[in-house]
């Protein structure tokens, strides 16, 4: 895989990381929330669990695996 694949499918993971980051915020926002841990729909809640997988894909560009944190 060259360097600029590489740094495309960077980009791609952070962009979809600032979407779906941006889309998390707004409910948060029109909720009144300062955190998802405050709101009731946390454990079944779509936009929070595409925020969440989007977060390990920019952090594995995709790859999958464990995270040492």
């Amino acid at each position: 895989m060259s360097t600029q694949n590489i740094d495309i499918e960077t980009d791609e993971y952070k962009l979809t990381l600032k979407k779906e980051s941006e889309i998390l915020l707004m409910c948060q926002k029109e909720k009144n929330i300062e955190s998802c841990f405050t709101c009731e729909k946390i454990f079944e809640c779509e936009k929070r669990k595409k925020y969440v997988k989007s977060v390990y894909e920019s952090m594995s560009h995709g790859q999958g695996g464990g995270f040492e944190f």
